[in-house]
């Protein structure tokens, strides 16, 4: 019996990938040609006299609040000027991004034919990890400062779990997570299941845009990490389960286990001191690929789909 049910499951994957890679080959033909318009660049090497000019080809960049001897002070201050340096350092060359941008975006325009593809810009701003990238329907604005990498100088002083991630590898990753917020249809988040589900269909919507990415990368964690949590996952969901967490509405919980953090907080010392920070991330996530696996239900369709839907049907064992 066993030996027929490993034989079913080998023909299962095989059957699996050959598909996967049907997709690939498919996504991969999608004419899509995109020019990264560096702002960054063009406005480091201009003068006063080159402003109106800049204004007319990015006049997104220029709000109307700021007279013109604003952005000329700006083109000479010396803290911006450092900015654009250590950019153009780490920056010579943009092709890995705008490979990875282009990737991105055929694989959204598959998934979703509505998709338009906006102009890419990037900018040479202040450091802003809060809001790394900015996405709208026209427009994808890139801060490159926020990717000189983690032992850079201008993070000095920011918390190692946030700094660790400020860096060229996880744009597009960034990128991908504004756009899974922008498809993703989910009702008032009252409890911590809502908050797990919420996260995995994020990282669940990684999976499909931006496959070339690994788990580790996906979610924001080391390798080491992501093999804890895999190790850790049917501790981690007993806890959940025996402490009663699933549906409770405390709001203390989601600073716990889903938001940005050192490590996640169990109160068990022996956990806390090795566990990364949002674990519920990575369970919700696992929940997510269970339902989608069990469950024929198209990518899209899953996005929309309630909590209760989702964590019924999933039929989620986690990994011993």
């Amino acid at each position: 019996m066993n030996r027929c049910f490993f034989v079913l499951l080998l023909i299962f994957t095989v059957l699996s990938c050959r598909n996967d890679d049907k997709v690939e080959s498919e996504i991969a033909k999608i004419p899509l040609d995109i020019s990264v318009e560096r702002f960054d660049l063009a406005f480091a090497n201009a003068s006063a006299q080159d402003l109106p000019k800049l204004k007319q080809t990015f006049p997104f960049m220029f709000s109307s609040k700021y007279e013109d001897d604003f952005w000329v002070a700006q083109m000479q201050d010396t803290l911006q000027q450092e900015i654009q340096t250590e950019i153009q350092k780490a920056f010579k060359n943009f092709k890995t991004e705008t490979d990875e941008v282009t990737s991105l975006f055929k694989h959204l325009k598959y998934y979703f034919p509505e998709f338009k593809t906006p102009r890419v810009v990037t900018v040479a701003s202040n450091v802003d990890y809060r809001n790394k990238v900015v996405v709208t329907d026209t427009v994808v604005v890139l801060p490159l400062a926020n990717y000189l990498g983690d032992t850079h100088y201008f993070y000095q002083g920011i918390q190692d779990y946030i700094r660790k991630n400020l860096k060229a590898e996880q744009m597009v990753v960034d990128l991908a997570e504004n756009y899974a917020q922008a498809f993703i249809f989910q009702k008032q988040r009252k409890t911590l299941l809502d908050e797990l589900v919420y996260a995995g269909k994020q990282l669940y919507f990684k999976d499909k845009v931006i496959p070339f990415k690994t788990d580790a990368e996906k979610i924001g964690y080391s390798q080491e990490q992501i093999n804890w949590a895999k190790a850790n996952e049917e501790n981690i969901w007993r806890y959940f389960v025996d402490k009663e967490l699933l549906f409770s509405t405390n709001s203390k919980l989601p600073s716990r286990f889903i938001n940005p953090a050192p490590f996640s907080k169990f109160y068990l010392e022996e956990i806390d001191n090795e566990s990364p920070g949002r674990i519920g991330q990575y369970i919700g996530w696992q929940i997510v690929r269970a339902y989608m696996e069990n469950n024929d239900v198209t990518f899209k369709q899953m996005l929309t789909k309630s909590t209760k839907e989702i964590f019924d049907n999933a039929k989620f064992k986690p990994r011993r």
